[in-house]
């Protein structure tokens, strides 16, 4: 029996650092870098329709909604990638364009719940190639895609969804992170002398544990030029008390590891809490 809706969730991803890499195609354009897989993510529904719709909700830690949004040109083209419409609801209980990797989450839930609902045959390697290739098209990421494959903390040392992939499952800890609100992912990762910026501030060296991603993943963030006042503010608290943190990149916030974390960055707003995701997008039901 064809199911009336299929479900679908993808973890969300918080990069450390990063460094674009531009191909001759949108397949082997993306980026390089370190960050964490996170259990918080994207959830989707997809049912059948005539046309297609999109609704964005964003709910409270309790599940209450408290945004919605009814566009997304990013989620439109992979439909039409793969030929279907239907009538999509996303919910995310992180901020939207905060650093936490939700547009790639959502792409890919979408593309694997409708993959499941249309019977569409494909891979899960083809369905994160159109979800890469739209974040590319969009100027909407780089590497999440990539990153949200799988779970764990991972390094990615090549571009696109084929380049190499570490990933070490060496987080038990709480990840605590806190919002400041967007920065338009677009507007960075299309300028010429921000990317400059980024790209001399590349670590030259590989975290071999979470001790020097966070060191990496500091430095970067302190000499890309991508830090806020807030940011700044944030992370030298979060210095006095010997915490691990950065900035989420691309996001006015940061992120800090372990449970001394919380209480340091609760003095500056709503504190989200995750865990290392130990898995990536999968289809979690069907409905008759």
């Amino acid at each position: 029996m064809t199911p009336a809706s299929v479900t679908a969730f993808c973890p969300g991803h918080i990069s450390g650092y990063f460094k674009r890499i531009d191909g001759h195609k949108p397949q082997v354009t993306g980026s390089i870098g370190a960050g964490i897989v996170i259990d918080e993510g994207v959830r989707v529904s997809i049912s059948r329709a005539k046309n297609s719709s999109i609704a964005i909700r964003t709910l409270d830690p309790s599940g209450v909604l408290i945004d919605e949004a009814h566009d997304s040109p990013p989620l439109a083209t992979a439909l039409s990638r793969i030929g279907v419409t239907a009538a999509v609801t996303t919910t995310c209980r992180l901020p939207i364009g905060a650093g936490f990797g939700l547009s790639a989450a959502a792409l890919l839930a979408t593309l694997a719940a409708a993959n499941q609902m249309f019977g569409c045959g494909l891979s899960p390697e083809e369905l994160a190639e159109i979800a890469h290739e739209t974040e590319v098209l969009h100027k909407t990421g780089l590497g999440d895609v990539a990153a949200c494959q799988g779970g764990g903390r991972v390094v990615r040392t090549g571009p696109g969804i084929g380049g190499p992939i570490l990933r070490h499952f060496d987080m038990p800890h709480p990840i605590y992170a806190v919002s400041f609100g967007p920065i338009p992912t677009p507007s960075v990762l299309g300028s010429p002398s921000q990317m400059q910026l980024v790209t001399a501030a590349f670590p030259k060296v590989t975290p071999q544990n979470v001790e020097e991603f966070f060191r990496c993943s500091r430095e970067f963030s302190d000499v890309s030029g991508l830090e806020t006042p807030e940011v700044k503010n944030v992370l030298a608290v979060c210095d006095r008390h010997h915490v691990p943190a950065s900035m989420t990149m691309l996001g006015n916030g940061v992120f800090a590891y372990g449970s001394s974390a919380e209480p340091v960055l609760a003095v500056f707003g709503r504190v989200f809490r995750m865990q290392m995701a130990q898995k990536g997008v999968r289809v979690e039901e069907d409905t008759s």
